[in-house]
C-alpha cells in the first residue's frame, strides 16, 4: 500500500518562507509510467485547491497563478519524496497543505496535511 506522510508547516509571518517535505513509501516511479506527484491545499468549506505538480519522469511541473513564482516543487533523486519551497507567503497561503499522487488520471493517494499559518 501506499503511504504519503507530510512535515514542514508551521506558522509564519507574511513575507516569510517554508518548506514542506512528503515521504511516500510504497511508490516506485518507474513502474507507474506517467504518474506524478503533488501539493494541493484547502481551507476550511472551501474545495481543494491544486498548487503544483510535478511528473516524475521528466520532471515537468506545473504551478498555480497565485503561487507561480513564489513556491517551488522538487523531488530528491529517488522521486519518493516531493517538497514544495515556499517563499514570500501571503496570508491567503494559510491553508492544509497536501501531498498526493496521481496515476492513471486519477488522484490515488492522499496523505493526511499538514497546516500552514500566514499571520
Amino acid at each position: 500500500d501506499v503511504q504519503l506522510v507530510e512535515s514542514g508547516g508551521g506558522s509564519v509571518q507574511p513575507g516569510g518562507q517554508l518548506k514542506l517535505s512528503c515521504v511516500s513509501s510504497g511508490y516506485v516511479y518507474n513502474s507507474w509510467s506517467g504518474s506524478c506527484m503533488a501539493w494541493f491545499r484547502q481551507l476550511p468549506g472551501k474545495e481543494r485547491e491544486a498548487v503544483a505538480s510535478i511528473f516524475s519522469a521528466g520532471g515537468s511541473t506545473y504551478y498555480a497563478d497565485s503561487v507561480q513564482g513564489r513556491f517551488t516543487i522538487s523531488q530528491n533523486n529517488a522521486k519518493d519524496t516531493v517538497y514544495l519551497q515556499m517563499e514570500s507567503l501571503k496570508f491567503e497561503d494559510t491553508a492544509l497543505y497536501y501531498c498526493a499522487i496521481q496515476y492513471g488520471g486519477s488522484w490515488l493517494y492522499w496523505g493526511q496535511g499538514t497546516q500552514v499559518t500566514v499571520s
